[in-house]
C-alpha cells in the first residue's frame, strides 16, 4: 500500500479547491442572472452546482493521479452516472416536495384574499410549515378583524339612523310652533317660543355631543389638567342634571368625596361626571335616589361610582354600553313613557373617551338593587386630602 507524499497531496487538495471553486462561482453567477427566477430553478442551480463540482474535482485529480486511459475512463463513467442519477433522484424529489408545499401556500394565500380561514400545512419543509402557521394565524385575525369591522359598519349605520331620526324628532316640532306662530295659531305665543328654546337647546347639545366625540376620535382632544377638588367638579355636575333630576322626583346623593383632590381637566371630567349622573337620572326610577360615591382602590386609582335603582342593562351588553351610538332595546332605551330624555346613545361614548383620555378607564356593574357607572382614574391623578 502506497503512501501519498506531502507534494502529492497538496497537488490534489489544490486541484480539488481551484476546480470546485471554479463550479461554485459559476453557479453563483447563475443565481445570480436568475434573480426573479423560481425557487426550483435556483435548487437545480445549487444542486448540479454542487454535483458538478464533486465530478470535475475527482476527474481532475484522476488526471493528476497519471491514471492509464483505461482507468480514467472508468472513474469519468463512475463519477459521470452516479452524477447524473444523483442529480435527477434529487432534483424529482425537490421538484415534488417544492411544488406540493408552494401550491398549498398559494392556495392558502387565495382563501385569506376571499375571507376565508386556512389550516396550517405540514409540507415537511420547515421554512414553508413556519410561513403557513403565520398565514393560517394571519387568517385568524384578517376574519376577526373583517368580523368587526362588519360590526362597526352595521353600529354605524344603524348610529347615523337614530341620529337622523333624534334630529328630526325635534326640528320638527320647531317648524310646527313656527308654522304655528307664523299663522297666527299659537294660543299662548310665549308658551311656543319657550318650547322652542328648549328643542333648540336639545339640537344645540346633541351638535356639541358630535364635535365633543369627533374631537375624541381624531385625536385632537386637548386636556388643560390642573389641580381640582372631586367635591367642586361633582357639585358642578349635579348643578348640570339638577333640572332633570328634579322633573323626575329624583334626588342626588354623595358619600366620600369630600377631601379628594386629583390632576385633571375641570372642564372635560365635569362633563363625563354630568353625562354618568345624567345617565342614571334618565333611568333611575321616579322618586328614587342616585348615589356619588368615590373609593380609592388597593392600587391608587380612584374610582368615583354611580348607582341608580334602574334595571340597567343585561349582562351580554355590558361590555357595548360605551360604544358610540349604542343603545339598549328594554329598560335603558330612551322611552319617552318613561320620562327620558331622548338621546343619540353618545354620552357614555364620550365618558369613555374623556376617561382614556386621562389615562382611566370606565366600567358597569349590575347590582342586586340596581345599576353602577364606575369612571376610574389613575393613581398618578389622586391625591386624598386631609379633610377640614
Amino acid at each position: 500500500m502506497s503512501v501519498l507524499s506531502t507534494d502529492d497531496l497538496v497537488l490534489i487538495v489544490t486541484t480539488t479547491l481551484v476546480c470546485t471553486l471554479v463550479v461554485i462561482g459559476g453557479g453563483v453567477g447563475l443565481l445570480r442572472v436568475t434573480r426573479g427566477a423560481p425557487i426550483l430553478v435556483k435548487l437545480t442551480i445549487v444542486l448540479v452546482a454542487a454535483v458538478a463540482a464533486v465530478v470535475v474535482s475527482t476527474v481532475a485529480a484522476a488526471g493528476e493521479m497519471f491514471l492509464g486511459s483505461h482507468e480514467l475512463i472508468v472513474v469519468i463513467w463512475i463519477v459521470g452516472v452516479s452524477a447524473v442519477v444523483s442529480t435527477a433522484s434529487a432534483w424529482f424529489v425537490l421538484h415534488r416536495t417544492v411544488r406540493q408545499a408552494t401550491a398549498g401556500l398559494v392556495s392558502s394565500a387565495r382563501q385569506i384574499a376571499v375571507g376565508g380561514v386556512v389550516a396550517p400545512l405540514a409540507s415537511g419543509w420547515q421554512e414553508f410549515d413556519r410561513v403557513a402557521i403565520e398565514l393560517a394565524d394571519t387568517a385568524e385575525k384578517l376574519s376577526a378583524a373583517r368580523a368587526e369591522v362588519e360590526r362597526l359598519e352595521s353600529a354605524r349605520r344603524q348610529f347615523f339612523a337614530w341620529i337622523s331620526h333624534d334630529l328630526r324628532t325635534p326640528l320638527s316640532g320647531i317648524r310646527a310652533l313656527a308654522e304655528a306662530l307664523e299663522d297666527g295659531m299659537a294660543p299662548d305665543p310665549g308658551e311656543y317660543v319657550t318650547l322652542i328654546r328648549t328643542k333648540v337647546d336639545t339640537v344645540d347639545r346633541m351638535v356639541d355631543d358630535l364635535f365633543e366625540l369627533s374631537k375624541i376620535d381624531g385625536g385632537t382632544l386637548a386636556l388643560h389638567p390642573q389641580t381640582v377638588s372631586l367635591l367642586d367638579l361633582v357639585s358642578d355636575a349635579v348643578i348640570d342634571v339638577s333640572a332633570d333630576a328634579a322633573a323626575r322626583g329624583v334626588r342626588i346623593t354623595h358619600d366620600g368625596i369630600e377631601g379628594c383632590q386629583l390632576r385633571a381637566d375641570p372642564r372635560e371630567l365635569t362633563r363625563a361626571i354630568s353625562n354618568v349622573l345624567s345617565n342614571g337620572v334618565r333611568h333611575a326610577p321616579e322618586g328614587s335616589v342616585v348615589t356619588v360615591s368615590a373609593t380609592v382602590a388597593d392600587d391608587g386609582h380612584l374610582v368615583l361610582s354611580v348607582r341608580d335603582a334602574g334595571e340597567g342593562v343585561a349582562e351580554e351588553d355590558l361590555g357595548r354600553l360605551f360604544e358610540t351610538g349604542w343603545r339598549a332595546d328594554a329598560a335603558r332605551s330612551s322611552d319617552p313613557a318613561r320620562g327620558a330624555t331622548p338621546g343619540a346613545g353618545l354620552g357614555l361614548a364620550i365618558v369613555r373617551g374623556i376617561a382614556e383620555a386621562h389615562g382611566g378607564s370606565v366600567r358597569a356593574a349590575r347590582e342586586r338593587d340596581g345599576f353602577r357607572l364606575d369612571l376610574v382614574l389613575p393613581a398618578t391623578a389622586v391625591d386624598r386630602a386631609t379633610a377640614g
